[in-house]
Formats: C-alpha cells, sequence, structure tokens
C-alpha cells in the first residue's frame, strides 16, 4: 500500500502555535472591532454603524421614526456582520435617557426603565437620530474621514466620524475585550469643551489646570460626587482610578418629630428595583437595625422613602449604615484605554484624552477646507467659461449650431477645458439672460474671494485654532447650556466627615442563648433561658451555655493560649445542631475551648495555663480581628491553658490537680498583654486545675450540680502567691472545679 502525497497547502504546524497565532487575531479583532472606542470620536464600530446606517435612512431629528428593526436590519446586513440582539442592545442604549448622558439615539416606545426592565422588542419600538448624533456626523459628506470597505466588499463605510461633538468624554464608555477592559464615565459637555478650549489656548497645560475646568464625572442619573479632589486630579493623570459616588438625600419632616428619608437620585447603573429589593433582603435578614421600612414613591422621578426605626435614629448615621452596605454608594471605575489614531490600544491620561480629539478635529477641518477649495475651484473653472459665452455670445450660437462637433470647436475657438466646454453646451437658454451674466459675475467675485480666506486658513494655524475654538463654543451653547440637557446633573460635594456607625447599629437587638456541645458545635437560639430543651447528637452533651444578644461578641479561649472573636448574629440558628467551633475560628485539631463568653469591654480577664503561671489581661486587648485569633498566654514545655476567669474581685482562688487550695491577694498578679505569666502555685507533682477571682468579703462561691456553696472561713488557706497551699475544706466539689 502506498502512502499519498500531502496537498501542497498543508504544512505542519505545532498546534500550540496555531492555537496561538488564531487566539492572538481572536483577541486582536475583540479589541480593535469590538470593545474598545475610538478616541476620536468616543464610538465603538456598532455604534458607529448605526448612527451611519440612521443616516443613510434618513432618520434625521426633523423627520420622521422608522422602526428599530429596520435600522437593526440594514446595520447587521450592510456593516455589522453580528447577532441582531447584540446590535439592538446597543442601539437600546444610546436611545436611553439614564445610562447616555447625552443620547445620540432619539427613541420613541419603551426603551426600558432605571428599575432594570429591558426594552421591548425591536419590532415595537422606532428611532431617530437626536441633535448630537447629528453633529457627530456633521462633514461625513465633505471628504472630513476615510472610508474602508464593509465586511462583504459591496459598499463603503466611515472608519472613523467628524465628530465635532465631544462624544468620549461626555458620553463615556465601557467594554471588556480580551486581557484588557475600558471604563469611562460620562462628563458634562460644557465642561469638557472648556477644558478643551483651555488646552487649544495652553498647549502646555498640565492635567491639573484641565481638572479645573473638568472637576469630574457628571453621571445620567445624577447622585453626589464626593471623591477627595488629589484624588480625582490623579485619577485623570495615570488614566487609572475609581470615583465614589453616592445617592442624593434629603429629609423630609413630619410631626411629632417624625421624619422620613428621601432619596431622590440614585447612582449611575443601579437598577432602582434591584437596589430596593437589596435594601429590602437586609432588613429580613436584621442587618439594618436604624431602618424600619423603605417604600418605592417614584414617577417620571426618582423619590424612595426610607422609614426610620424611631425619630430617635440620626438620619446621618442611618443613611452611613446604607451607603455601607447597599448600592446607594457605589465606586465608579475609570480606565482611558482607547484607540488612538493608529488604532493601537493604550491607556491615555485626560490630556492625551483631549488632545486626540482636538488633532482629530484639527485633521477635519484641514479636509473639510481642501474639499471646499476643490469645489471652488472646479465651479470657478466652469464659470470661467461662462464669461467667454458671454463675451461672444453670437460665436457660441453659430458654433452651436452649424458646426459637427461643437464641443471640439468651443474648445479650439476659445481655448476652454472639457468641463468648460461641456458646461456650455448643458447651460439652459433662460441662463443667456443679461440678469445671470451679472449673476455669475458677483458670484465669481464671492467664490474667488473665499477661496483666498480658505487658502489662508490652510496656511495659518493660529487661524485655525480659533476656528476649533468657535466650533467649540457653539458646541458649548448648543449642548451645555443652562437647560436639562446640559445643566451639571451630579452634584460635586466634599468628601463626608467619618461618621463611626457601630456595627450594632447595623443589627436588629434581641436576645439569645448561645450553646456549645461538648464536641465543639455551636449555635444559637432564640430568646433568653438555660438551654434545658435543647437537642444534641447522640452521643454528644451541653458544654456552655451563654445568654447573650445578637449585638454582642463572643470571647473563646482556647487551650493553645489563643482568643478569638466571634458576632453573635453570624452565629448558626434554628433548631439544627448547629456548626463545628472549628470552621469558625482556626483553633486547630490539637486544641480544645478552654473558656467561651460575652465580651464585656473595660473588664480584666485572668489567664492560667497547666504549669501554674498566669496574668491578668484587658479584654479589650484580647478581641481579633482574624480566624486564627490572638496569641495571649505564651505556653512552654506540654503546657496548656486551662483557665480564664474576669478578673471581678480582690483575691485569686488557684486549684491544683493535687487537690491543693491557695488564696492570696489579686494584687499580687501583674497585669500584662501577654506573656508567660508569673508563678501562681507551685506543685511537686501534676499541674494548675482551676482557677477563679472573688471578693474575699463575700466568701467563695463553688458550683457542685444545681447547688452553690459559699465557703466564707477561708483563713486558713489564705497565703502568698507561688506558694503550694493545702487541701480545700469539707464540702469542696469532687470534680476539683470551682464550677
Amino acid at each position: 500500500m502506498t502512502a499519498t502525497k500531502p496537498s501542497q497547502g498543508i504544512r505542519p504546524v505545532e498546534l500550540a502555535d496555531a492555537l496561538g497565532e488564531r487566539y492572538l487575531a481572536y483577541a486582536l479583532s475583540t479589541i480593535m472591532s469590538r470593545s474598545l472606542p475610538d478616541a476620536r470620536d468616543g464610538l465603538k464600530p456598532v455604534h458607529r454603524r448605526l448612527l451611519y446606517a440612521m443616516r443613510e435612512l434618513r432618520l434625521d431629528p426633523s423627520g420622521g421614526y422608522k422602526k428599530c428593526a429596520r435600522v437593526v436590519g440594514d446595520v447587521i446586513g450592510k456593516f455589522h456582520p453580528h447577532g441582531d440582539v447584540a446590535v439592538y442592545d446597543a442601539l437600546v442604549r444610546l436611545a436611553q435617557d439614564f445610562a447616555a448622558r447625552y443620547p445620540l439615539i432619539d427613541g420613541q416606545g419603551n426603551f426600558g426603565n432605571i428599575d432594570g426592565d429591558n426594552a421591548a422588542a425591536m419590532r415595537y419600538t422606532e428611532a431617530r437620530l437626536t441633535e448630537v448624533a447629528q453633529a457627530l456626523l456633521d462633514g461625513i459628506d465633505e471628504d472630513a474621514v476615510d472610508f474602508v470597505e464593509t465586511y462583504d466588499g459591496e459598499g463603503e463605510e466611515p472608519a472613523v466620524l467628524p465628530a465635532r461633538f465631544p462624544n468620549l468624554l461626555a458620553n463615556g464608555a465601557t467594554g471588556i475585550a480580551v486581557g484588557m477592559a475600558t471604563s469611562i464615565p460620562p462628563h458634562n459637555a460644557a465642561e469638557v469643551c472648556d477644558a478643551l478650549i483651555h488646552l487649544l489656548g495652553h498647549p502646555d497645560a498640565d492635567v491639573a489646570a484641565l481638572v479645573e475646568r473638568l472637576p469630574g464625572p457628571d453621571f445620567a442619573t445624577g447622585g453626589v460626587l464626593i471623591e477627595p479632589p488629589d484624588s480625582i486630579v490623579e485619577a485623570y493623570s495615570t488614566g487609572h482610578g475609581s470615583f465614589r459616588l453616592r445617592a442624593k438625600w434629603n429629609v423630609e419632616r413630619l410631626k411629632h418629630g417624625q421624619y422620613l428619608i428621601i432619596v431622590t437620585e440614585i447612582p449611575y447603573q443601579v437598577p432602582k428595583a434591584r437596589l430596593i429589593e437589596k435594601i429590602a433582603s437586609l432588613m429580613a435578614a436584621r442587618k439594618l437595625a436604624l431602618l424600619g421600612d423603605v417604600r418605592d414613591e417614584s414617577a417620571e422621578t426618582v423619590r424612595l422613602v426610607l422609614e426610620p426605626r424611631s425619630r430617635a435614629v440620626d438620619p446621618a448615621t442611618l443613611m452611613e449604615s446604607l451607603f455601607r452596605a447597599t448600592e446607594l454608594e457605589v465606586r465608579v471605575g475609570l480606565n482611558m484605554n482607547v484607540l488612538d489614531r493608529n488604532h493601537v490600544p493604550r491607556v491615555m491620561n485626560l490630556r492625551e484624552v483631549l488632545r486626540a480629539f482636538l488633532d482629530h478635529r484639527h485633521e477635519v477641518l484641514k479636509r473639510r477646507t481642501g474639499h471646499r477649495l476643490a469645489f471652488i475651484a472646479r465651479r470657478l473653472e466652469v464659470i470661467a467659461g461662462y464669461l467667454v459665452v458671454f463675451r461672444d455670445l453670437d460665436e457660441v450660437i453659430r458654433i452651436v449650431r452649424t458646426d459637427d462637433d461643437p464641443k471640439a470647436a468651443l474648445m479650439a475657438r476659445f481655448e476652454l477645458s472639457e468641463v468648460q466646454a461641456v458646461a456650455i453646451l448643458d447651460m439652459r437658454l433662460r441662463s443667456l439672460r443679461k440678469l445671470e451674466e451679472a449673476a455669475i459675475g458677483r458670484e465669481h467675485k464671492k467664490l474667488t474671494a473665499e477661496q483666498a480666506d480658505l487658502e489662508a486658513l490652510l496656511g495659518d494655524e493660529k487661524r485655525r485654532r480659533k476656528a476649533l475654538a468657535a466650533e467649540l463654543a457653539d458646541i458649548r451653547v448648543r449642548f451645555g447650556g443652562d437647560t436639562l440637557l446640559g445643566r451639571r446633573r451630579t452634584e460635586l460635594g466634599a468628601p463626608p466627615a467619618a461618621i463611626e456607625v457601630a456595627r450594632t447599629a447595623l443589627i436588629e437587638r434581641e436576645p439569645i442563648t448561645v450553646l456549645c456541645s461538648q464536641m465543639g458545635w455551636v449555635r444559637a437560639i432564640k430568646g433568653a433561658g438555660d438551654g434545658g430543651e435543647a437537642r444534641y447528637k447522640e452521643g454528644d452533651r451541653e458544654r456552655f451555655v451563654v445568654p447573650a444578644e445578637t449585638t454582642d461578641q463572643l470571647i473563646v479561649f482556647g487551650t493553645n493560649g489563643r482568643f478569638y472573636t466571634l458576632a453573635c448574629d453570624r452565629l448558626p440558628r434554628g433548631r439544627g445542631t448547629g456548626e463545628p467551633l472549628r470552621l469558625m475560628i482556626d483553633l486547630g485539631n490539637d486544641h480544645d475551648v478552654v473558656a467561651l463568653f460575652v465580651h464585656q469591654p473595660g473588664r480584666r480577664l485572668l489567664v492560667a495555663a497547666s504549669d501554674g503561671r498566669g496574668f491578668v489581661v484587658a479584654e479589650d486587648e484580647v478581641i481579633a480581628q482574624t480566624r486564627q485569633g490572638k496569641q495571649v498566654l505564651n505556653l512552654g514545655g506540654d503546657a496548656e491553658a486551662v483557665a480564664c476567669a474576669p478578673a471581678d474581685g480582690d483575691a485569686v482562688a488557684v486549684l491544683g490537680d493535687n487537690r491543693k487550695l491557695l488564696i492570696f491577694p489579686l494584687a499580687e498578679v501583674p497585669r500584662r498583654s501577654r506573656g508567660r505569666g508569673v508563678i501562681l502555685q507551685r506543685y511537686r507533682d501534676g499541674g494548675l486545675a482551676d482557677v477563679t477571682v472573688f471578693s474575699l468579703a463575700e466568701g467563695l462561691a463553688c458550683r457542685r450540680g444545681e447547688r452553690t456553696r459559699t465557703f466564707t472561713d477561708l483563713e486558713p488557706w489564705l497565703g502568698r502567691r507561688a506558694q503550694a497551699g493545702r487541701l480545700p475544706p469539707p464540702g469542696f466539689p469532687k470534680a476539683n472545679r470551682f464550677a
């Protein structure tokens, strides 16, 4: 059997190389043809093609509407080889006044709303261009930009729009490509024009000077920008950063000291329905203890009503808790990653973005001027031929009537060009009136003067800069004046003063009982009690029963000498057996829990190890912020922590494994934040079993089962720290524990 020869078009390639080559091609296509906007007109290809297709359909602002399905059909059929859903979604966004700061499409029908509802199907909605879109297209027929072939080669489309309107900053852009993304918030057109005009007059202006005229984003849905000025300048200087945006609210006073908080503007791109749902879910989870109710009373404008739980709640504190827990405050990213004039993606700062727009407009101005000069030159050539006709009209008529080739005869007799001869032969008889001769003379004079002026403009860069400044001033008046569209919507607020909102303010206070079993399963049950009816797993039993409240913090002390902190509101609830405590704290399998109690600020604790050492530590200093806990009692050798008692009293009672009891003044135990401590009791064999702190005047209380016995005659056991002690009095618990 003979092997077949491979085809000439097949070549061996490593799989990794083939995949890399194709993925790179895909990445470049995504970056350049889908996701990143052009720095010159601020549009992605799909948006540019939408506007151009609508212009071809003559959907001018003063004209009628056409079905969006017709527009989408033209776009995907002629210009954009992608799905109709993606194209329609792009069209809808350009028409939403709550998404686009300056809508480019005027929609008629249901185009969605700020609640997050979707637009109606494209067969039900209609659209036309807006004045802003018309400004972006202004001059496209005057050789202002290059045209490229469409994807099927049957037509042409603009590579970029002339963009008389500074769309990139005014409307912003978002997009995710392969390995890169862009996020540019919208800005106020008047402020953008002010910054552009300043840069025209001061080409070396730094970003700080530009930010004085463009102080920050201006979002379609308003809100309050509370980012510090230094951070704003830094973000615009690097092209990277974020802006802190809050909802706008006010207090509406009612009778008897009651009040309501009214939210009138919500952050950009936050669906109102989702925001209310989030607030309601937090209330149901008892995580917004200061808020009593939320309701939506919005009509044409946003009106969210927040009702406090009581009139004693401070409005600023309530709002601060909501800002921290909900999307009433968001961070809007800035990543000015765009395509430059060479279609190279890069992150630009504010000055570079403005300069890219000005350079583009400068190029458009020169190309439109050159296009106008070419038209004037052609027209002057034709007019020069007309003037020849009027100087010797009878001869022209004779040649036309008698000569077999009048065009050639006219060109030879009067030294005319072919264009002039054709224009003369195409003249109507009525144009040979004396009045027409005067009009042609005036037109020749006017065009000659315009030609000289345009040639001077092309030769004078200073004049071109003035012309650009005049264009920007006109755009500022048209779209940035004191109108609903033009005035700034986002308030520039000062960074808010720090308001301390205690964690407990976000939790609804209610009594609970914390149960921890012998095997280390922990849970919380509603209400205060002794846990007598609680059920445990087979073979397990009760160990710690701690009355608490949902706003409390639990302190856990382990045999490893570490303290751990647990929030009561995060403990598992319900009728189950709870969760293993080891999953909540990093206790390890080799250690156990010594003590579990509710944290009391300001209290002191006596901690002790099995080697008889210990010290007093402030309870506030043992609070741990992580699952790993906080090492407080350092252990030596094989020792482990065995006791943690509140240091409430004036005497310490220590009990050894040898059943020896020693009582000494608490003042003899030093106060430390961490360490091994001092010797509390000495042993020949064994170690420390238990320790407690009590008031010597009230006596030593020992609990045995359900009964508690208090010993008041303690003289025989009084001594100094580090002594051995003696056997306890009759009736002392046989378990060798104080409790």
